[in-house]
């Protein structure tokens, strides 16, 4: 045991001393604060960024002259040229688009082009108008008032989704939820590839310059695999700590200087507050330490496997697969039906559960069973994962100059001590 402790402050005394742990500590919440900023300021200030677009508009069917309305940077101008003449002039201006509709558009296509392709914001304010103006004219043809059906228009109604609680009720906030959901997600999905990945190459290095073979003639292979892991793990807990210490403070710091009532920063700090964050972050902090284990004892495996990291490909594949494959459901499908059969059975696999369940958990929905269920199978799982990945280790990083492949690491497996 003292011998794994000593590989274990090795591993993190080693690379908590590196200027770059230091500088990456400082560097990620001042760049995550920034970016914010920067979308902000650009979001804010998006009319100033886009050119102004003008669209000729030559309608043979003669029902929308007249009626198109200009929009933000997009200009619309009823032109009597012919098509032909027109496309002249669309090699000298890129911000010059023509509307094409033809006697029967109702059965033939309606056509915008440009010399470039065409912007979405474009097409689709040009799609809504035609609709809104083609909808008001069948409504005349048929004598049904369009005024009083745009009275009725303006009398929408909103739904304020609420969460009933043991308390009482509160704002379900649907909105920063999902946001929580979608970013532990891929701050999950990030940690368990960068510092698996570390493990494997501090195995690689250590391979390749033939200082295992010291060290292997002092501890088993098996002491010196879980002390690299555990260790590895220990510095990314200190830099997810070190970066939401820095978290907190600085959003305290943003919330003192920009409170006050009506401004953005208070509304968000409001909307959040209501996220419970110390479950989450809980639950964050198991899933990683569970699927940073589970996973970087098989990335340990690949990293004795091989002699440099160019080789590592063939095998990474496989065994990441299951984990890319969560991440792009939790970011497109999951997010809309956290309680839906597939969300529930990825979040019970042990090498899909850290994405999945870290997606439903904001939600609030996920029943304590099956929270007990999903962490007890990433304990099994992560300790299996270590028992078969050990086997390989062993054998492993005392192999040099052939070409692993599957087949052989079976093999290995199944050698005997």
């Amino acid at each position: 045991m003292n011998k794994v402790l000593l590989i274990i402050q090795r591993e993190y005394v080693t690379r908590v001393r590196k200027k770059a742990f230091i500088v990456m500590i400082f560097a990620v919440p001042a760049l995550i604060l920034g970016m914010s900023a920067l979308i902000g300021f650009i979001a804010k200030n998006n009319q100033e960024l886009s050119n102004d677009l003008t669209v000729k508009v030559i309608d043979d069917s003669k029902a929308f002259e007249g009626k198109f309305r200009n929009a933000k940077h997009i200009k619309f101008e009823a032109s009597k040229q012919s098509l032909n003449d027109a496309k002249g002039g669309l090699q000298e201006n890129e911000d010059l688009s023509i509307l094409v509709i033809p006697t029967d558009y109702a059965k033939n296509q309606v056509q915008i082009l440009s010399k470039k392709k065409p912007t979405y914001q474009l097409t689709e304010e040009v799609e809504k108008q035609l609709n809104a103006i083609a909808s008001a004219k069948s409504l005349v043809d048929h004598h049904i008032d369009t005024a009083f059906l745009n009275a009725l228009n303006k009398n929408r109604i909103s739904v304020n989704a609420m969460e009933v609680t043991a308390t009482g009720t509160k704002e379900a906030n649907l909105g920063a939820t999902m946001g929580v959901g979608i970013a532990c997600a891929i701050l999950i999905y990030l940690s368990l590839f960068i510092y698996g990945a570390q493990v494997m190459r501090g195995v690689i290095e250590e391979k390749t310059s033939r200082i295992i073979e010291v060290i292997i003639s002092s501890v088993k292979p098996f002491q010196l695999m879980l002390g690299k892991i555990i260790g590895v793990g220990l510095v990314g807990l200190t830099q997810f700590g070190a970066w939401i210490l820095l978290s907190v403070i600085s959003s305290k710091i943003a919330g003192h200087a920009f409170s006050g009532p009506g401004s953005p920063i208070a509304g968000a700090v409001a909307v959040l507050s209501t996220i419970p964050f110390g479950y989450i972050l809980g639950c964050f902090i198991f899933y990683f330490l569970t699927g940073y284990l589970l996973y970087s004892a098989l990335f340990a495996a690949v990293g004795s496997a091989v002699d440099s990291e160019t080789e590592t490909q063939q095998f990474m594949f496989p065994i990441t697969l299951p984990l890319l494959f969560t991440y792009i459901l939790s970011v497109s499908v999951l997010f809309q039906a956290p309680d839906s059969p597939l969300a529930v059975w990825l979040s019970m696999i042990p090498f899909t559960a850290p994405v999945a369940m870290m997606v439903r958990i904001p939600f609030g929905g996920v029943p304590d069973w099956q929270l007990a269920l999903s962490m007890s199978l990433m304990v099994v799982g992560f300790l299996f994962t270590t028992y078969v990945a050990a086997r390989i280790y062993r054998v492993g990083v005392l192999m040099y100059g052939k070409k692993a492949s599957f087949k052989e690491l079976a093999k290995w497996f199944f050698y005997k001590e």
